[in-house]
């Protein structure tokens, strides 16, 4: 399986990029996954509705461009389904399963996902309905992934 991550923004802060190469490293035994960054549109502090709209829709045409036809695409979203790390778990075995190699998994920038993102998914996951920051969403989504692929394999890790 071919997994894409595809993020707005480039990531910072030094302890998380190590935890998600630790994730990366280990789901080598797995799959393949890619971790992409587009970028994100600069704006003030204080936007008007217009200008949030218009920020999220040019970073979901950077999104988009990186999708390709063939790829079922999973965005996270605050309104989307909430799994168990088990049902997270029998997604992705049923997406092999059934031919659907490539997978893409989306997390917006700080604004949220455009409408034309959310309308491209196949799906919408949601973690919580907290809000948490989406450099922080990277490693979290990146473990369960992990987690998901331990528990298809019935191997430890899993409590």
């Amino acid at each position: 399986m071919n997994i894409s991550i595809i993020t707005v923004g480039k990531l910072k802060e030094k302890y998380l990029k190590q935890g998600i190469e630790e994730y990366l490293k280990r789901l080598t035994a797995y799959a393949k996954v890619e971790l992409i960054e587009v970028a994100d549109e600069k704006a003030p502090e204080e936007l008007s509705e217009l200008e949030m709209l218009q920020v999220k829709q040019k970073e979901g045409e950077r999104i988009l461009g990186k999708i390709s036809q063939d790829t079922y695409m999973i965005a996270l979203a605050i309104q989307g389904k909430m799994q168990s790390s088990e049902e997270l778990a029998d997604t992705l075995d049923k997406l092999a399963t059934y031919g659907k190699s490539k997978l893409a998994f989306v997390i917006g920038g700080s604004l949220g996902l455009s409408d034309e993102v959310i309308k491209r998914s196949n799906e919408q996951l949601s973690f919580s309905r907290m809000t948490f920051p989406h450099q922080l969403m990277r490693l979290i989504l990146v473990e369960q992934i992990y987690r998901a692929f331990r528990i298809n394999r019935g191997e430890p890790y899993h409590k």
